[in-house]
């Protein structure tokens, strides 16, 4: 039997990226998958043809509105009754200086925390509360290095939002593992996906040469890690951040 047999997943950001191949993981390990995307459907629309409809839901919505976290959430749950896990992977990275406008500067932090705090705090409460009476579930979010070691001066608000939530996940473990309500983060450095390909491009040698391993993680290392944290066989570990980065940034 496979891992996570009969499990549903809801799993955010998953047209592409990390979030595909977390998803494609999930499935292949016999979960039930209801990835959410933006924009494009991306990945998902072969992961539903290979693994069929009723396997797979891919919903779209903009985390960066409320009502539409709400709605995912709800969809999400009509689909199978029940959810025993979350991964909170879905995040934005725009970039904004300290010295540009103040409308910049305020637009961009809050559309970072939207998306990658407050949409993850809803959602994380929406699953706690479902979880509280089903008898446990697991929740997994996706922070990032920035949020250890900090991040560059353009990207303050990202180290910020991705900081809090680690804070966040390790509060939920402390505040519900007596419930059966298992958090775990997972803090990627530079991960092979669209948003890494500044790495690779000539005059950014520095930032590739700063990974000893040599290279990005391929995404599918973070999606194998999360399938196997949803799979009840690391329960004591929950509250816990794991790093994978390439020894890039050691604690």
């Amino acid at each position: 039997m496979s891992m996570l047999t009969d499990k549903v997943v809801l799993l955010t950001g998953a047209s592409k990226g990390i979030g595909a191949a977390t998803a494609e993981k999930l499935l292949k390990e016999g979960a039930t998958v209801i990835g959410t995307y933006n924009s494009g459907i991306g990945a998902l629309e072969e992961l539903a043809q290979t693994y069929g409809s009723g396997r797979l839901l891919a919903l779209k919505g903009d985390l960066g509105d409320m009502n539409a976290v709400e709605s995912i959430w709800q969809q999400a749950l009509d689909f199978k009754g029940h959810i025993n896990a979350l991964v909170n992977n879905a995040g934005i990275a725009p970039v904004v200086d300290v010295d540009g406008s103040d409308s910049e500067w305020h637009r961009v932090w809050q559309q970072t925390l939207a998306v990658n705090l407050q949409a993850v705090a809803d959602l994380c409460r929406r699953a706690i509360l479902h979880f509280k009476a089903h008898d446990g579930g697991a929740i997994v979010s996706v922070a990032s290095r920035a949020a250890q070691r900090g991040d560059g001066v353009d990207s303050l608000h990202y180290a910020a939002s991705k900081g809090a939530v680690v804070a966040l996940m390790k509060s939920i473990a402390r505040g519900y593992a007596a419930e059966n309500i298992l958090a775990y983060t997972i803090a990627p450095g530079w991960v092979k996906t669209d948003m890494a390909s500044v790495i690779y491009t000539s005059g950014n040698e520095r930032m590739l040469a700063e990974i000893p391993m040599g290279d990005a993680a391929p995404p599918e290392e973070i999606g194998n890690l999360i399938a196997f944290l949803l799979s009840d066989q690391m329960r004591h570990a929950t509250g816990s951040t794991f790093d994978i980065n390439g020894a890039s940034y050691v604690r």
